[in-house]
């Protein structure tokens, strides 16, 4: 009597329910209870059948065949867990389908390295049954019988070397099973991560289950080739179209990884290293735990980073992770080791970084202050760098308000500005004008003033500048008992500081004319001004 047999609501088969019941003890029960029922043409539903049609197709082709198939590393595990599924055992049938895939899969420690590796990756499309049967557990330990072979690693937890295939993962092998005397070389390939590669190919559960295997998963982990795999593995993965799903079934293994790095530290991982272990694992839903070990062993050596290094993409807004770098400065600077020679090398460093992400549309001016201000004072000599980027940013961003870039120019600290830096703060158009006096004044405080006398020549004075500028001497150098070698140091110094004034002062001139004509258009953005600038001008 013809069947009909629905196959995961994908397909129809048609088969005689004599042919398959001869076979299938699950089926054969099937049938009788749709007997008892007296429905004509009756139709029997397998759902979430291993393989789906075309495992049941393979199943079809057995039963019609008198129980013959052809068994390859290919599909045994497919028709093993079928024969599992539809209960084709000794019950139903001596000539069954089970024990003839369990015999083949006594002779899997003899198979290839990518024999076994494709045989794992063939259980994907049904791995909880797969699982469940226990055929992923007997793989995954020749599997990892072939890396303890064929390596000199000893993170493999298994038997001694002198013990059996047998004997080390009890299993039996019949003494009819074809194998050659010698297990077979997995590949060619040299070093201590041959198998790395291989086993991209299989999915993160099949990983996870490896790493499980091993007892190394999660914080269990104590292995750096292990870490070194899991990353390589990671890497291997595609993480721009990636959903979040997707994404959420590697975090076990990023977790992993990370952990394994974190126990290695900087011993096994320089800074740059770690960066890239970061960029890596948060692609990969990697728990808040584990960032926050990550980042602070980060942190702990950010002073050894570079620029491009805290160039991390941002995830939301904005260009570049600046929140991240906030963090890891936080941490530092709170770090034991952190000493006064690593804060001013990462003072440089951060100068560096504004400056490259001022060019950021998104980067509003609370957060580049927030770089700026995560660092102390003394991490800085000087703040040139500073007001660098802060005319970068200005540079990026020509609609801010005045108040805007006054806000932005806080951060920086006057006394610590060079000479230069100062006179370029006050010919900037895009400086507000308080914030160059400011400059001016705290630069002017810088020149000695003790044992010099200022005199203000006029125009056109014998002897003096044409423009009339002031003239520093000292009434020491008129003194005929002082020594020609001290006199001519003195006049060195007189000449250079002059020169300085001199330079200042020009500065300080077109400031003034930059500020009256500032007043005259608008007297209430300077209120403070009254006309007279710090008495260099």
């Amino acid at each position: 009597m013809p069947l009909q047999i629905i196959i995961n609501d994908q397909q129809s088969f048609y088969l005689h329910e004599n042919v398959v019941s001869a076979f299938s003890g699950r089926l054969k029960k099937i049938i009788r209870k749709e007997k008892r029922k007296q429905i004509e043409d009756s139709i029997i539903e397998l759902n979430d059948f291993p393989g789906g049609p075309d495992g049941f197709e393979h199943v079809s082709r057995f039963c019609y065949s008198h129980g013959r198939v052809e068994i390859t590393v290919l599909n045994v595990s497919l028709l093993y867990c079928c024969a599992f599924f539809l209960g084709m055992t000794e019950k139903a049938s001596t000539n069954n389908l089970l024990r003839q895939t369990e015999k083949f899969l006594e002779g899997m420690f003899y198979w290839s390295w990518n024999d076994i590796v494709m045989s794992l990756r063939s259980c994907e499309p049904f791995f909880s049954y797969a699982d469940s049967y226990g055929l992923i557990q007997k793989l995954i330990f020749a599997l990892l019988a072939k890396i303890a072979q064929n390596s000199d690693m000893n993170f493999i937890a298994s038997s001694s070397s002198s013990s059996s295939p047998e004997t080390s993962f009890g299993f039996r092998f019949s003494s009819t099973t074809k194998a050659s005397p010698e297990p077979a070389s997995p590949c060619t390939k040299s070093g201590k991560d041959w198998w790395f590669d291989d086993l991209t190919v299989l999915s993160p559960k099949m990983i996870e289950k490896i790493i499980r295997n091993l007892g190394a998963y999660g914080n269990q982990n104590n292995s750096f080739t292990l870490t070194r795999f899991l990353l390589h593995y990671l890497k291997s993965r595609p993480q721009g179209s990636s959903s979040p799903s997707s994404k959420s079934e590697y975090s076990g293994l990023a977790d992993t990884a990370v952990h394994g790095v974190i126990l290695v530290g900087k011993t096994k991982f320089s800074c740059r290293k770690l960066f890239w272990v970061l960029r890596l694992v948060s692609g990969f839903s990697l728990s808040k735990d584990y960032r926050a070990g990550l980042e602070r062993l980060i942190g702990e050596n950010l002073d050894e980073a570079t620029v491009d290094d805290l160039l991390v993409s941002g995830h939301n807004k904005g260009v570049y992770d600046v929140n991240l770098v906030i963090r890891l400065i936080k941490v530092f600077v709170n770090s034991e080791e952190m000493n006064s020679q690593k804060m001013k090398k990462l003072g440089r460093l951060i100068d560096k970084y504004l400056r490259e992400i001022s060019p950021d549309q998104n980067l509003n001016i609370s957060k580049f202050l927030a770089v700026a201000d995560s660092l102390p004072d003394s991490a800085r000599d000087c703040f040139d760098g500073v007001y660098r980027a802060i005319d970068f940013y200005l540079q990026s961003h020509p609609t801010l308000s005045f108040e805007d870039r006054s806000k932005l120019c806080r951060c920086l600290n006057y006394e610590k500005l060079t000479f230069e830096a100062s006179k370029e703060l006050a010919k900037n158009p895009r400086i507000p004008p308080n914030i160059s006096v400011q400059a001016l004044i705290c630069q002017q405080s810088k020149v000695p003033q003790d044992g010099f006398l200022y005199q203000r020549t006029p125009h056109g004075s014998h002897g003096k500048t044409s423009h009339g500028h002031m003239v520093l001497f000292n009434d020491n150098t008129m003194d005929s008992s002082s020594s020609s070698e001290g006199a001519e140091d003195i006049k060195l110094n007189l000449q250079k500081m002059q020169w300085r004034v001199v330079e200042l002062e020009k500065a300080c001139k077109e400031m003034k004319g930059q500020m009256s004509k500032l007043v005259r258009h608008d007297t209430g953005i300077f209120p403070f001004y009254n006309g007279n600038l710090p008495r260099f001008c």
